[in-house]
This record gives structure tokens, sequence and C-alpha cells, in this order.
């Protein structure tokens, strides 16, 4: 799909590591059975770090606390600050009480300045991904499987330790199934186990989205498939269960990303509008549980909510008092940054008052009853962490009218013991047809920005896109607003408003305008391609066409380093254009072009 679709460049980084620059046939081409040793040389552990950064084991001493007791594999670096974030953050607080076996997931910042051996190669991977799987390169998700049993034998009383898995990769559902297998084993087999089972991630296929991938793991095989871009928003190819081989057990991922979004959103359903809303704008929430497992799972529904589109602010589906970012996020000297907060202590009841929208909710259960409504109600009744479970405290007034429709068909589902899978499709295709309701509008809008093709010529600059202007975007809403595919009335003007200002605007805006720039740089490519620049050259000074040539030949670099979207022909007949053009200069200009490379 991109420039460099057909080009493969290999080179050596300065600490010996392979860096590939692979495009999509060298993505194709490490799916296959000895796919990799024909497209790039991968080095030990390469295949484990496209999926990991490392296995952590994080333990209980009396006279430390918190402290990582394992790093596998050996060599995985992580600094003292990120070891600190994930020893705090890999155990429940105190007060969580949460017995036997627990999972949730955190978030935390990558230390800067750090290099990656794949890193080209994996960014092709990213590229293929729907925006919200991107990758964030500033953070580091950890899933964590806890476990807490009593044990005599030990002076705490108590047995506590964390297996935890520190990954780039958003994919909640696989790492959570993937801990089901292998934690409750590793507590009983330890250090060998953990060896075992990284040099089984370290045989996984790459990440590859589109592709179905077969991931053993102990004994296991994890059949899934990661979506692309090119995904119809709200479809899920499925995976079958494959038959069972070398007697080996099979289980088929119906997800690699996504959470029960009806158990999340039950507590607080009649709400989920204005949840919806608060989410898009990217307002200050905090949601308060009784343990890590409901706030990681409801922080990461909250962000799924308004899929497509991107959550572009930070967000920590668990967050504690020791957490590096804690100063700077409950700082009552201004006001509460853009982020969503997962939190379980009950400190942060009385920290984060201050906080425009909080977020209640008490033991995630599914109802056996249709729930009671529940009034929004007023932040200075909320004392402690205490209050009524399922409510939501702010004084925000939703812009749209509340759509009754869904409340009644999650009701009736309850009442018909609908599976909760089912009613999350329905919730889930509720959220997306408002997410494109309101999204569609400005994609019309933003597309209008763009040159028309005439406009292009192969002897100037690409020209630029218009820029974007408030007023006119408005005016559109008239004849080509959210009414022509929601139902839904009330004041989208005001909403459209206030998203401009929103940081999910700033990053779906400069998302767009980089795919859009990159269109214009690909035509004028084409444009180039389809002029006789031979004849030309032969028109022109030697020195003009020198200019010329290094120009095409930056061209060409450009378009493999940025991917844009040209053909392989379109490239393939641009280098034939430069070498017919060098081939006419004389023979000393011949071999300074030759070797020229350009930047």
């Amino acid at each position: 799909r991109g420039a460099g679709s057909a080009m493969s460049l290999r080179e050596r980084s300065p600490g010996g590591a392979v860096v590939v620059e692979a495009g999509e046939d060298a993505a194709a081409a490490l799916a296959e059975p000895g796919g990799p040793e024909r497209c790039l040389s991968l080095l030990p552990w390469d295949r484990f770090s496209a999926w990991l950064h490392c296995v952590c084991v994080v333990g209980f001493d009396l006279e430390l606390g918190q402290a990582v007791e394992v790093i596998y594999p050996p060599h995985s670096k992580l600094t003292d600050k990120e070891k600190t974030n994930i020893c705090y953050l890999s155990f429940p607080d105190s007060n969580s009480g949460c017995l036997g076996d627990t999972q949730f997931c955190f978030r935390f910042r990558r230390s800067p300045g750090r290099k990656v051996s794949l890193r080209c190669f994996l960014d092709q991977l990213d590229r293929d991904l729907p925006v919200y799987l991107k990758k964030d390169p500033a953070y580091y998700y950890g899933y964590v499987h806890f476990r807490q049993v009593r044990d005599k034998s030990l002076k705490r009383g108590y047995f506590q330790k964390s297996l935890v898995l520190i990954s780039k990769l958003p994919y909640v559902h696989l790492f959570r199934t993937m801990l089901k297998q292998i934690a409750p084993e590793y507590f009983e087999k330890s250090e060998a186990f953990l060896e075992a089972v990284c040099s089984d991630v370290d045989r996984w296929p790459p990440p590859i989205p589109g592709k179905i991938l077969h991931l053993p793991i102990m004994g296991i095989i994890m059949k899934l498939r990661i979506p692309t871009y090119r995904d119809k928003p709200g479809t899920t190819p499925i995976v079958q269960n494959m038959q069972q081989v070398d007697a080996q057990i099979s289980m088929a991922l119906p997800t690699v990303h996504e959470v029960d979004l009806f158990r999340c959103f039950c507590p607080v359903f009649f709400h989920i509008q204005m949840l919806w809303e608060l989410v898009l704008l990217g307002e200050p929430l905090v949601v308060m549980a009784p343990s890590p497992s409901e706030s990681s799972e409801t922080v990461l529904a909250l962000v799924s909510c308004i899929s497509p589109l991107k959550y572009c602010s930070d967000f920590r589906p668990y967050f504690t008092i020791h957490d590096s970012e804690f100063k700077e996020y409950t700082t009552r000297t201004q006001a509460p940054p853009s982020v969503i907060l997962g939190v379980t202590n009950p400190f942060f009841a009385k920290t984060l008052q201050h906080w425009p929208h909080i977020i209640r909710i008490g033991d995630i259960k599914l109802p056996g009853e249709v729930p009671k409504q529940v009034k929004v109600k007023k932040l200075k009744n909320l004392k402690t962490l205490d209050s009524k479970p399922g409510s939501v405290y702010t004084s925000y007034k939703p812009y749209l009218n509340k759509d009754e429709e869904i409340v009644k068909q999650l009701q009736k589902g309850v009442q018909q013991k609908r599976p909760t899978e089912a009613q999350s499709v329905i919730l889930r295709r509720y959220f997306l047809e408002l997410t494109e309701s309101f999204i569609i509008p400005l994609e019309r809008y933003v597309a209008s920005l763009m040159p028309l093709q005439k406009c292009i010529s192969p002897w100037k600059s690409p020209p630029q896109l218009r820029q974007f202007s408030q007023d006119d975007f408005m005016k559109t809403l008239e004849k080509a607003g959210p009414q022509l595919t929601s139902g839904l009335k009330g004041d989208w003007i005001g909403l459209y408003r206030h998203f401009l200002k929103s940081p999910n605007f700033d990053g779906w805006f400069r998302s767009r305008q980089k795919e859009m720039t990159q269109k214009l740089e690909a035509l004028h490519l084409e444009a180039l391609c389809n002029e006789n620049l031979v004849f030309w050259s032969q028109k022109h000074t030697e020195v003009e066409t020198v200019d010329l040539v290094l120009k095409l030949k930056n061209k060409l670099l450009q378009a493999d380093r940025e991917q844009l979207p040209v053909k392989t022909d379109t490239l393939k007949k641009l280098q034939t254009h430069i070498n017919d053009i060098i081939l006419a200069l004389p023979d000393d200009l011949q071999d300074i072009l030759l070797k020229t490379g350009t930047t």
C-alpha cells in the first residue's frame, strides 16, 4: 500500500542489531514457513520483542516492600523509575482485599531515549493497524496476574506475588488469556517454567494485522486475528476453532483487544451517552472502584467507546498514590488534565474531589434484574469511596438528548437473560453508530480541503492543504450534519465547538493532515513519472539536470521512508527515468551521480 511496499532496506545499526525496513511483502513473507529467514535475519529474542518487552515477577519483601524479583529475558532493560512504577502498580491497594487470583492491567510512561533494534519493521506492522490500536511509543502496558493466599509458613501470613507481562501492545484480551494459561502453573513451578514460556513467545510469528496467527504457549495454541485499518468498523472476522493437531489443545480468541463492554458499563448504563460525550471531549474523568480489576476494565471500556476514533489523551487503567505522575495529576494549582484515571485507594476520594467528573462503581456483577435508574449526583455529595456504587458525580449537562431506545433495548436483554456477549455487541454497535454520525461531517469537510488533482504540476512543489476553518465547517452542518445518519436531537453544534478544542480533535486532525499530505506527495510523484524527463533534461543545462536527478532521488527515498501510497510500478518507472537521465550525461558526472545517495 505504501511506496516502499516493494522495497526492503536492510542495514546494521551502530550497536550491531539488525534494523529492518520491511514493507508489506516482507511482512507477508514473515507469516509463511521459512519466511523470516528469507526476508530478514532475526536476532535471538527479536520475535519475543515484537510482542513483549519483558516478563516480571513482583513479590513482597518484609523489609523492602514490593520488589521486582525476576526480569526475563535477563538482558531486558528497565530504568529504576520504570521498575518502581511496575512494583507499585502490580499489587492491589491493601484496602482492595483481593484474595485468590486477580487479573488487571495498568499503563505507565516509558523513560525516554531507549533504542529499539527492530523498530522499522514493527513500524511497518503498526501502519496496517486501525488508529485506535497503534502503539504509543511513550507508554508501556502491564498485564498482571496477582495471587494472594494464606500461608502460615510465611512471616506475613500470606503468599503475595504478581506475574506481569510488559508490552507496548494494547492487546488486553490476548495477554489476559495468556496469563490465565501460564500464571497458575508458574506459581507452582517457578523460574524454569518462565524461561520455557518466553522461549515459546520467541517462536511466535510477528503480530501481522489481518493474518490468522497461531501462537503456541505451553502446550496450547491460541488462534487469533489482529484487526487492520481496512476492516469495516464494527465487524470482527470470526476465527474458527481449528481441528486438534498432535493432541494439542487450541483456542480461538474472538478478539485481541476488546473488553466485555456491557459488563463494564452495567453499573452506570443509564449514563452511557453522557459518558460517551465526556470521553469524546477529553474531559478529566476518575473511575473509583473497589479493586484494580474493576477500575482497569472500566477505564479500557471508556477509552474504547469512541472507537473508531482514537482516544488521544493519557489514560491509566489503574493508578496509585505511588505513581510517578501522582503529583502532576492531583495538584490543585491548575485545572485537572485531560486524562482518565482508574483508582481504588479511598485517599483519592479526598485528593481528587476537585475533579469535575467522577464515576463510582462497585463490584462488577451482571444484574439478574433490571438495574434501577440512578440520578447524576452533585460533586459536593462525594465524601468517600463508600458512596453509593453505580453513581456518576458531575455538574456536566449533556449536549445531546438522551437516547431512551438503547436503554430499553439493554433492559429488555437483562429481562430475557440475553448473554452478556450479545449485550456487548448491541452496546458496541450503538457507540460506533453514534461516533460515526459525529465524525462523518468532519471527514467530509476535511476531504474538501484537498487541492484538486489538476492543481498538481510536476514542475512545482506539491500544493498545500487548505486551512481548516471552524466557521466554514459549521456552515456545512446545516445540510450535511449528523442528522443525515442519526435521529438524536440536541445541541450538535455546541458538541462540535467543544470537540474542536479537545485533544481528540487535535490528534484526529493531525492524522488526517498527514494522510492527505502524503497523498499529495504521491500524486506529485505520479505526475513526475508521466513526464518525458529525458527530453526535459536535453533542453536544460547540466547543472539543472544534476539538480533534477538529486531531487528525484530524494523523492524516491522519501517515498520509501514515509511509506507513501504509491504503486510499485510508479517507483520503478521513476528509477528508470533517473537512470536514463544519468546515462545521457558525461562519464565523470555519471560516476558521481550513480554513487550519490542523497538525504
